[in-house]
């Protein structure tokens, strides 16, 4: 039993170490005795803890049919890990990488995490049968910025706690067209069409719309655009990009909710092909162990080379 393990029920244990095998086959063979819990018969309801010892006996034949093809961890030179201890480790994704598979063929930032792992012996091959580190936070695939990766699963469930729970602060730099003279806290209700992937934000309460949360505040501005902190108090799909674009201020890059004379203007001069969004910075409460390291601490990524670029250039750098 692996300590990345621990916390977890045995049943959910099981699926995911015979991810093939049938809810009904894992209970009766728990039913039958033939998966033991430290030599003696479990239901599946079980809490695991470190050292306990899972014996299967099953055959070659049916371990080989149940367990899921051996997948592909590559390692990816340029990973830029900005924080890491033996819970969590924080990335700066940059644009254009996923942070998680949008189809079986994909490869994301959560295959990168996991060997870099397994390249650094952090990890194996058979304790990825009872958990698969991953990203607690997603960015849109052209966002770049800061992703919080679980290396245990009580890490995966106290990151997925703070964010649920809103206790993490998570900014973010924006640069957006026009000029923003003073800070808001902008509210209204989001609604995602998923065929094509695209919301719409209402200020009015709308049937089947979710509350949605954004605060702001400008650092620097030129007349023609503004660099923004923005505070994503809550986190769907898309919010920054269409709640600033609802306002009449569009992310500069953003080809589905902005302004395309203003893009044109950033990809002829700068060549930008994304949203200029960067998820900056993120800041954490009092923590108790063993995330202590994390207490109180506040974890930053340098906005990408091009980023600071157009800033200079655009005299927004203050």
């Amino acid at each position: 039993m692996f300590q990345e393990d621990a916390g977890q029920r045995l049943d959910k244990y099981l699926q995911k170490y015979l991810k093939l095998a049938p809810k009904s086959f894992l209970y009766r063979m728990l039913r039958k005795k033939n998966i033991v819990l430290n030599g003696k018969k479990a239901d599946g309801s079980e809490k695991l803890k470190q050292g306990d010892v899972i014996r299967l006996y099953l055959s070659d034949e049916t371990l080989e049919k149940f367990r899921e093809e051996d997948r592909s961890y590559p390692v990816w030179p340029d990973l830029e890990i900005v924080y890491e201890d033996r819970q969590v480790l924080m990335v700066n994704k940059p644009a254009g990488m996923l942070s998680q598979k949008a189809a079986p063929e994909d490869v994301s930032l959560n295959e990168y995490l996991v060997g870099y792992l397994l390249a650094g012996g952090q990890v194996t091959r058979e304790s990825l049968a009872g958990f698969t580190p991953g990203v607690c936070n997603r960015l849109d695939r052209n966002t770049s910025g800061l992703v919080i990766g679980a290396k245990t699963l009580g890490a995966a469930q106290e990151i997925g706690r703070l964010l649920k729970e809103r206790q993490a602060g998570k900014y973010y730099l924006a640069l957006v067209k026009g000029t923003i003279r003073r800070g808001e806290r902008i509210r209204g209700w989001l609604m995602k069409d998923r065929k094509k992937n695209q919301v719409t934000v209402s200020r009015e309460p709308a049937e089947g719309g979710a509350p949605i949360e954004t605060a702001y505040e400008p650092l620097a501005s030129n007349g023609a655009m503004t660099l923004l902190k923005v505070e994503l108090v809550t986190g769907k799909t898309h919010q920054i990009r269409s709640h600033l674009a609802g306002t009449g201020h569009p992310l500069a890059g953003d080809g589905k909710y902005g302004d395309a004379t203003f893009n044109r203007y950033f990809r002829e001069r700068y060549r930008l092909n994304s949203q200029f969004l960067h998820s900056w910075k993120i800041e954490f409460p009092a923590m108790d162990a063993p995330f202590d390291a994390l207490s109180r601490r506040t974890v930053t990524a340098e906005p990408p080379e091009l980023f600071r670029k157009i800033l200079q250039a655009e005299g927004l750098e203050g």
